[in-house]
């Protein structure tokens, strides 16, 4: 009988997470070659072989269809099943589609090295980025995230547009597979050896079931009495989060936006992808308001953290009861959009940590959470001073198997991981500076409150100090930390 929790394979030795459910999938190929016939026969047969529902056909309710695709043969967007697959299988919901790609060692080594020598240019060439299916400002995006975290993250810009895809698995190999990379909307692309080729499949299958058995939470709801216009105006908080945009942006720390147009020709995406992504978020603990000032969402529309207005803000009071989304206010005269995907982290967070009374150094003597402000980029951190500032680690699972942004599975490892701060669990703790690294994803830094300092000042100063070495690059998978000259604790992958 099949039941809803899903046991781990017997023969994995990394844990997965205790939260992954049962799934339905079909495969619907597209285009195949030899190695990705083998790949999805074989993926499809451990996916029975694990107690999940593999259909015959796409019908009723499919959790995952998984389709193929040629290497540089673009499919039509008409074609695409990201798009297409409710209406023409009748299904009861959008599915997730998963999309195999083949390609042989040699041409994967040939196409990232062509990257890398495209990436040296201080311009882009559009000629370096002429490949079919792309739209006609492609080039800038490629080279753009190609100079952000290496050659690899241009090849999964690549293959995901002349997929029509977001969720890709590029499996290497010619004959038989040797590893496979799996690419998600942030730019993640954790590997997977096929050395061991029954942990290979496994592998494969426990990243597809961890993507669709979380959820996201933006259902966000408004509610209380809409602040005055007058009341906005008088706060220090809004012009802060400006100046720390600003701060942030000089220092480089927020990515470009990636608008879908720029890569492909799509009329009408239809509901299955917003039109752009954000590059992150961040927000500060307004102590007039007993609320969270954070920055709006950018799936809604291009917003520019580095140059920040006030209608780009919005204000979130808590996190809602079943923590599918946040509790937000309106504010008199604004367009007030909705919040940050990344909102249930930032407000979650202090449900578990203590709070602090502050002081007569402050305008506001009340109590307030111990976490003045957070900051969440798709950027890594290479290196740290301990006296000032504190790792925490994610619970294991989520290195093996890191999950997507905007989802419960993300809001609740970040919630867990800070709840164990040191410096947050001991207020008088002197280190000032708290973060994570979200594999394939990036980082989320914390900033508690320290006089005469305005928000998230602590943290740009720390990066112009090198307490805090930010890097463009994210780590993909485990990692730890070690002692490097000068006493800083630097950045080792596994």
């Amino acid at each position: 009988m099949i039941t809803d929790k899903m046991t781990p394979p017997v023969t994995l030795h990394r844990q997965p997470h205790s939260w992954l459910r049962r799934i339905a999938i079909a495969f619907q190929p597209g285009p195949v070659n030899p190695l990705t016939q083998e790949v999805s026969r074989k993926l499809l047969s451990q996916f029975k072989a694990d107690g999940h529902i593999v259909l015959d056909r796409p019908h009723g309710t499919v959790d995952v269809l998984l389709t193929t695709a040629q290497f540089n043969q673009p499919v039509e967007w008409r074609q695409a099943l990201m798009f297409t697959a409710r209406r023409r299988f009748s299904l009861e919901h959008n599915p997730t589609v998963f999309t195999l790609v083949a390609i042989p060692r040699p041409q994967f080594d040939s196409l990232l090295a062509h990257f890398q020598k495209a990436l040296t240019r201080p311009e882009p060439d559009p000629a370096d980025y002429d490949f079919p299916g792309l739209a006609p400002n492609a080039y800038l995006t490629l080279y753009e995230q190609g100079r952000r975290a290496g050659p690899i993250l241009s090849l999964v810009r690549l293959v995901q547009s002349q997929t029509m895809c977001i969720r890709v698995i590029l499996v290497i190999g010619e004959h038989h597979p040797e590893e496979a990379y799996t690419f998600d909307l942030v730019g993640a692309y954790p590997r997977t050896s096929a050395a061991d080729h029954k942990a290979f499949y496994q592998d494969l299958v426990l990243r597809v079931v961890t993507a669709v058995s979380t959820h996201e939470v933006t259902q966000h709801e408004v509610a209380g009495e809409t602040i005055p216009l007058e009341r906005w105006r008088a706060l220090e908080t809004p012009s802060a989060m400006l100046r720390a945009g600003q701060e942030l942006g000089r220092r480089q720390f927020f990515t470009r936006m990636v608008e879908i147009a720029n890569l492909v020709n799509v009329p009408a995406l239809n509901g299955a992808i917003a039109s752009q992504y954000s590059e992150g978020c961040f927000a500060t603990w307004d102590a007039e308001l007993s609320a969270m000032v954070a920055t709006i969402t950018g799936s809604a529309r291009p917003v520019d953290k580095g140059q920040l207005t006030e209608d780009e803000l919005s204000v979130i009071q808590a996190m809602r009861p079943d923590g599918k989304g946040a509790v937000i206010r309106h504010v008199e005269g604004k367009r007030n959009d909705p919040p940050s995907t990344e909102a249930v982290e930032m407000v979650g967070m202090d449900r578990l940590l203590p709070t602090i009374w502050l002081g007569e150094s402050w305008k506001y003597q009340k109590e307030v959470p111990v976490a003045r402000s957070k900051l969440h980029g798709h950027r890594g951190v290479r290196a740290f001073d301990p006296a000032l500032v504190e790792h925490v680690f994610l619970d294991p699972a989520y290195y093996h198997f890191p999950v997507s942004c905007s989802t419960e599975a993300q809001a609740s490892a970040i919630i867990s991981a800070f709840a164990r701060s040191q410096a947050l669990i001991h207020p008088d703790d002197p280190r000032k500076i708290i973060f994570t690294i979200l594999p394939g994803h990036g980082a989320v830094i914390v900033e508690k409150w320290v006089a005469g300092k305005a928000p998230f000042q602590v943290i740009w100063e720390a990066m112009d100090d090198r307490a805090l070495v930010i890097d463009s690059r994210v780590p993909q998978g485990p990692l730890s930390f070690i002692q490097g000259e000068g006493g800083r604790m630097v950045l080792k992958e596994q």
